[in-house]
């Protein structure tokens, strides 16, 4: 008789802690199928070459580092289209109209170069954009967890590079 209650005790033990194991697994696996998720979503916005960056920290060459999460800014990436709206910090070195021009890297056009390449750990867009007033080339660097950098060289001005994240192309961005 003992020695069937002994029996009892351990598999009720089993059974109780059975569940606590299992959900422990179950976490990892819910945390590893949502970190898969994001990569496919993030290498299916790089491949349509439809999405938007967003900003939320800027590291002008030479000043500190400054917080953009209250102030609106976006480069809009479209198949034959990037649009940019993204503030400006730091030196003006070429020849900018008097005043600064619009105040920013504001400028959109069709990119003469155009590249996207997968790494191990990012992917790496670089695209280069000619205007009346100016060249920039653009690069942007996206990780596979969803943050990405974005860097803006310019020939009239000191290059800013950007932190924030990649996101689909919302309908307040399509003018």
């Amino acid at each position: 008789m003992r020695l069937i209650s002994k029996q009892n005790i351990v598999l009720v033990l089993l059974i109780v802690s059975g569940p606590t194991f299992a959900q422990k697994e179950t976490k990892k696996e819910v945390k590893e199928a949502n970190k898969i998720a994001q990569q496919k979503q993030i290498e299916a916005l790089l491949a349509s070459k439809t999405f938007v960056f967003k900003a939320n920290r800027a590291f002008p060459t030479g000043f500190r580092s400054i917080d953009l999460t209250t102030n609106p800014n976006a480069m809009i990436f479209k198949p034959a289209l990037i649009k940019s709206d993204m503030p400006f910090f730091g030196r003006v070195t070429g020849s900018i109209p008097y005043g600064g021009g619009e105040g920013g890297y504001k400028f959109e056009g069709i990119p003469e170069e155009f590249s996207i390449k997968k790494g191990k750990k990012s992917y790496l867009l670089k695209a280069k954009i000619k205007d009346k007033n100016d060249q920039y080339n653009i690069q942007l660097t996206v990780f596979f967890e969803g943050g990405a950098s974005l860097i803006i060289n310019s020939n009239n001005r000191s290059s800013v590079s950007y932190s924030g994240s990649i996101t689909e192309l919302d309908l307040k961005y399509e003018n």
